[in-house]
């Protein structure tokens, strides 16, 4: 149902958009003292404001939206969790409802008109779901791709060579956090569907399966020197999945996180962290972690 309203084609339509929204911020951004907390002038609203529009969701809601999202992703409690996301959801609902009126040029409109058989709660819970996933990974990606870009000045400085940019980009997909919120991945929890033997082991049925995506983007069979934060072309990373279960969001954060590293190369001649990684406070309690606060300082070009 999804696949189509975020085909490569469609967000590569939007880029024109990010990069109006984005050097907006950037705006906003290099009007402030120094040192400024990028996390909270870039790289929080803009996913948000993008997927929002994406989804039809008015902008002034945002901050509504921001702590039910928060609180979603609270992984020691529970109950706050599920709050979040029925708060989400009840929105989604009352926000399809609308849509199913007065249709708009939205994915969610699109997904009613598209599907006229689903029901309204359905279309409400893949809103919520998106709403959620289409901006929180990204927001952590983007203070990823800062911090990685800081401890290694010499990937900042060969950001202006063609193709550069997106190397990079998959880079830090691929890359994990510098200051990752927990001490290991605990891997993407899965069920098997059957009986599946791998390398002459067999996983019965019913069976819980940790997927280790990082340690997979680790693997030295595909990356030599995997702990090093350089361009590989070809990155076969996993972030996004494999085959048949790949993000559909993928191509949207692609296109945020290139129009920002190409945005910042343009208008900064430096462009880092104004603190060392160990002054950095973490989001420990949060589910895709990353950081509160995130400290730059730059020149401008």
């Amino acid at each position: 149902m999804l696949a189509p309203a975020f085909s490569a084609k469609n967000m590569e339509a939007m880029r024109p958009r990010v990069r109006h929204l984005l050097n907006d911020l950037l705006d906003d951004l290099v009007k402030q003292d120094q040192p400024a907390d990028f996390h909270e002038a870039v790289s929080f609203p803009l996913p948000v404001l993008v997927i929002c529009e994406l989804l039809g969701v008015p902008a002034e809601d945002r901050e509504e939206f921001r702590s039910w999202s928060e609180a979603t992703s609270t992984l020691n409690d529970e109950q706050k969790s599920m709050r979040g996301f029925t708060n989400l959801w009840a929105y989604m609902g009352e926000l399809v409802a609308k849509k199913k009126k007065n249709p708009a040029d939205d994915v969610i409109s699109r997904l009613i008109g598209q599907n006229p058989d689903a029901r309204e709660q359905e279309i409400a819970q893949l809103g919520a779901g998106l709403l959620f996933a289409g901006h929180e990974t990204t927001v952590s990606a983007i203070d990823r791709a800062v911090m990685l870009l800081s401890l290694n000045p010499d990937q900042w400085h060969a950001l202006e060579r063609p193709g550069a940019v997106a190397a990079t980009v998959e880079e830090v997909l691929r890359h994990r956090s510098p200051v990752s919120a927990r001490s290991g991945d605990s891997g993407l929890p899965r069920y098997a569907m059957a009986d599946i033997e791998v390398e002459g082991t067999v996983i019965p049925a019913g069976d819980l399966v940790l997927l280790g995506i990082e340690q997979a983007n680790r693997d030295e069979d595909r990356f030599p020197d995997p702990a090093a934060f350089t361009r590989r072309v070809p990155n076969p990373h996993l972030s996004f999945g494999h085959g048949f279960r790949f993000c559909v969001g993928a191509p949207l954060a692609r296109v945020e996180l290139t129009e920002t590293l190409a945005a910042l190369v343009t208008r900064f001649t430096t462009f880092g962290l104004a603190v060392d990684l160990a002054a950095l406070s973490r989001r420990t309690e949060q589910l895709v972690g990353g950081v509160v606060q995130l400290p730059v300082r730059w020149t401008e070009a």
